[in-house]
């Protein structure tokens, strides 16, 4: 869908049209990349940003993911395996990634048990996430291609081990476009930079108005998090009249230059840097929420992420994308060593501030259409994990890739659901098995986009998120 465009706006576009080059598009506010339909000219028309629409009815039209950096244990929050305790200190049979380091099957401390009318079960870690059982949709199924962090977490973003492929929130927002000319249609939240870093959040070889924007929320003070957003000395109108002779000026330089599609993208960044003045301030500033919300969410960084994140969503933007880290750790829930107490408090964090956000959507009508999505890059290990140096210390969890939980909750899934199964003790996804393929072409398809068609042309071939995998799970789908 395309915004109302206001008649000031309108003039303004006219007149960049005027200029040529390209112009009449600036901005991301009513960017929308068509859709390859399998023929070659519907391909071409979506490298130059033509505005199209989704393939089918979305179930959501917009997405918040949060991610719990360094994978959380499945088997300590959403996937009760009782049989670990009867066989504790057992070591696993089969073939490993990597040999066991520890002592055995080490069985979860923490109570299971059923809530809402769904009887949906999880752990006693998620005391608020268990009101809102008959909300979520629980993947006991998770699998992925390895258990390493730095091409578990490029899978998880960009459905491929290596860099440098577009994101799941570029190839969204390539696919929509955007509903607001204010903001970015895709904003990334994180204390500092996770592991990986901006690759997590590419457009690649996608233009590059589909990018993330990234925003560091160590420090909340707006001025802090978005910096230069106000002009030190000139006004609205003033800075328009820059812009507008910048503009002119690029346009003379393009006229003798082919295929300057860098300076476009440049182009489109300076006006959303001008258009953001209007309305990014105010949406960034969560001191206008009362205290009572604020200690609902919590005072953590990730807390006060999801609380911005519910903010930048009521203004349309299309994809937010929270990460769990911190300034001194960037991968928090890579638990090798004393995971339980570690779990234990990053569950608690991880649970009031995700609670509070599914509160705050239901209460304000958004959660029916949009997708929130809960998860790691992989899971973790059924079995401990002991530091050689320091053999008395607390177990930890080593990685995990072949069986992991996530959940997704609104935005056209079932609600009080547990989908698929990990095997007696957890090591392995043996039901209704779900990729992240797989996640990411159901993601895909509950925001109307078929994930085959959604292609772009690069280097003489048609690439897609999924590439030549996924299947839609139309199992979890309401």
């Amino acid at each position: 869908m395309v915004p109302t465009v206001s008649p000031v706006t309108a003039t303004r576009r006219q007149m960049l049209q005027q200029f040529g080059a390209g112009f009449g598009a600036i901005g991301l506010a009513g960017t929308c990349a068509s859709i390859a339909a399998g023929d070659d000219s519907s391909r071409d028309s979506g490298r130059d940003g033509a505005i199209s629409v989704p393939h089918f009815t979305p179930r959501a039209k917009r997405v918040i993911f949060l991610l719990m950096n360094g994978a959380p244990s499945h088997v300590d929050t959403f996937d009760p395996k009782p049989l670990l305790a009867k066989h504790q200190g057992e070591q696993p049979s089969g073939k490993l990634y990597n040999p066991s380091k520890g002592s055995g099957f080490m069985p979860s401390p923490f109570q299971f048990a059923a809530h809402g009318q769904s009887g949906l079960v999880m752990s006693e870690l998620f005391p608020n996430l268990a009101r809102h059982a008959d909300d979520l949709c629980v993947i006991r199924s998770m699998h992925t291609t390895v258990p390493n962090h730095e091409p578990g977490l490029l899978m998880m973003n960009c459905g491929h081990l290596q860099p440098v492929r577009p994101c799941l929130g570029s190839w969204a927002v390539y696919g929509l476009g955007s509903e607001n000319e204010n903001l970015p249609a895709f904003v990334v939240l994180s204390p500092g930079t996770p592991v990986v870093g901006p690759q997590l959040w590419s457009n690649s070889f996608l233009p590059g108005q589909f990018q993330g924007t990234a925003v560091d929320t160590s420090d909340l003070d707006v001025d802090k998090m978005l910096a230069h957003i106000r002009h030190p000395t000139l006004d609205l109108a003033e800075q328009r009249q820059q812009l507008d002779l910048m503009l002119a000026i690029n346009r003379r330089h393009m006229e003798q230059r082919q295929n300057e599609s860098v300076l476009d993208e440049q182009i489109r960044a300076m006006e959303l840097a001008f258009q953001m003045q209007r309305q990014a301030a105010d949406v960034f500033d969560i001191k206008d929420e009362s205290e009572a919300t604020r200690q609902r969410y919590g005072s953590t960084p990730f807390a006060q992420s999801c609380l911005l994140a519910r903010r930048l969503i009521e203004q349309d933007v299309r994809f937010v994308q929270v990460h769990y880290v911190t300034e001194k750790n960037k991968q928090p829930w890579d638990t090798h060593a004393n995971n339980d107490k570690q779990h234990q408090r990053l569950c608690q964090d991880s649970d009031q501030a995700t609670a509070a956000l599914l509160d705050d959507l239901k209460d304000r009508g958004l959660l029916e259409d949009t997708l929130v999505i809960w998860g790691g890059e992989f899971g973790r290990t059924p079995y401990s994990q002991i530091d050689k140096n320091k053999p008395d210390a607390p177990a930890g969890r080593d990685h995990h890739h072949t069986g992991f939980s996530m959940f997704l909750a609104g935005g056209g899934v079932q609600g009080g659901m547990t989908y698929g199964a990990t095997d007696d003790f957890g090591m392995n996804a043996i039901e209704n098995r779900v990729h992240v393929h797989d996640l990411h072409a159901t993601v895909l398809h509950l925001l109307g986009i078929d994930h085959q068609r959604l292609t772009y042309r690069y280097s003489g071939r048609d690439f897609r998120l999924t590439d030549v995998h996924g299947r839609i799970v139309t199992d979890l789908i309401s």
